[in-house]
């Protein structure tokens, strides 16, 4: 008998700590009632911010990731077609890469290591925004000419995602017409290499 209880009392904790889970889940909350990872402890503070802003922190994760992952690739795209074409030191080719461009990433990485803080990166091309991005596509329509299906197409495409990069850069709500503008600016992107 006495085993039976022990045994009705685990099971009974276990069902309470999956309805915590499933609380904690649903609601965005922190109950305390697990063992905390070093991961976990490095995020005490999140908690301590207005719920509001969780919310909206959340909401903005998904378009930031999709913004992340599209400018990640459309630079390794670059990066790729131009290596092909131009050989491993593409980016120091002022034929390939425009002055302007190849001044700005300089100037970026200047004051990056003037602040004292960590690059970034080690290639020149992780500092450039879409517009640089855009023209350098544009410098070398020569070989982009064969994959994309519009100049014009890109340049417009490019400037409304550089457009589309400052609220989520900077952490500002995006409006609902703007995420419309990001999913279709994405589509317009792959539509392009059709």
């Amino acid at each position: 008998m006495p085993e039976n209880l022990l045994k009705l009392f685990g099971m009974s904790n276990q069902l309470l700590i999956h309805d915590l889970d499933k609380v904690e889940s649903t609601f965005d909350v922190v109950l305390g009632h697990k063992q905390v990872s070093p991961k976990e402890r490095n995020e005490a503070y999140y908690p301590q911010f207005d719920a509001r802003i969780r919310v909206r922190a959340k909401e903005m994760a998904e378009h930031y990731e999709a913004f992340y992952c599209l400018e990640v690739s459309i630079r390794t795209f670059i990066t790729e077609v131009l290596r092909e074409s131009s050989g491993a030191s593409w980016w120091e080719k002022e034929e390939v890469v425009p002055k302007v461009v190849q001044d700005g990433v300089k100037a970026r990485v200047q004051k990056e290591l003037d602040s004292g803080i960590s690059r970034r990166s080690d290639d020149p091309i992780d500092y450039t925004n879409f517009g640089e991005l855009g023209e350098i596509i544009k410098k070398n329509w020569a070989v982009f000419g064969s994959i994309f299906n519009s100049q014009k197409g890109v340049e417009r495409v490019l400037a409304s995602l550089n457009t589309l990069r400052g609220p989520i850069a900077h952490c500002s709500l995006l409006a609902e017409d703007e995420v419309l503008r990001l999913k279709l600016s994405v589509r317009d992107w792959f539509r392009l290499m059709e």
